[in-house]
């Protein structure tokens, strides 16, 4: 959506879901499992590092990366690949809080080593304009306010390069067409990807994605 903001999506995407549930169920509270989903009410909003914080209350020092690393260590997470604070906030959020987030919570500032298109903080430059939508335990919805800024995102791809070849495999590659096309110009932009088939099964009270795919031949005989 150009001329938007991730903070847009984010109103966007609750008012969307709101509306879904209503239509489908005719109510704002529905079943999963055990638990009464909740979309009556404005949904949790909780910066990445706010959320370990609250689900993580013997942390001492959230940006203490040494300390961190210890504290991490003990829990029996691997930090071994791990060189700065913002890849080990999402491990230890990735470990320790994302299971937890049942009902509708938005988690945003995630750090800008971990998202190399989403656009810089003006007030932290270490964090970025994105948030992502969990429920049910898992991600559903990923958005942010797109970097623009070509020469920003050049070096970010470069990054992505660096960390590929000491083997992180999720990293990005160099994308020459992309960046000629930011140099041509883009205006300032928000993106959001939801994952329908991990929607669904929230809404339909399932907990095997292969219950709802909409590919056959992906489903086991």
């Amino acid at each position: 959506q150009a001329y938007a903001t991730y903070e847009d999506l984010i109103k966007f995407t609750e008012s969307l879901l709101r509306f879904v549930v209503d239509k489908i169920f005719n109510t704002l509270v529905i079943d999963y499992q055990d638990l009464k989903l909740d979309f009556s009410k404005p949904f949790d909003i909780y910066t990445m590092t706010e959320s370990i914080m609250k689900y993580n209350s013997d942390i001492v020092d959230i940006n203490d990366f040494s300390g961190l690393i210890k504290w991490a260590t003990v829990k029996g997470i691997d930090v071994e690949n791990i060189d700065c604070i913002g890849k080990l906030h999402v491990e230890v959020f990735e470990k320790t809080v994302e299971k937890k987030l049942m009902q509708p919570t938005f988690i945003t500032q995630y750090p800008a080593v971990c998202s190399p298109l989403a656009r810089r903080s003006d007030v932290n430059h270490e964090i970025t304009d994105r948030f992502e939508f969990f429920m049910c335990g898992q991600e559903v919805a990923n958005g942010f306010s797109e970097l623009n800024d070509p020469q920003d995102q050049a070096a970010r791809f470069e990054a992505q390069v660096v960390a590929r070849q000491k083997g992180d495999q999720e990293a990005m590659l160099y994308d020459d067409d992309y960046i000629k096309a930011l140099e041509y110009g883009m205006p300032p932009t928000a993106g959001e990807g939801i994952g329908i088939d991990r929607l669904v099964m929230c809404l339909a009270n399932v907990t095997n994605i292969r219950d709802v795919i909409l590919f056959p031949l992906l489903r086991k005989s």
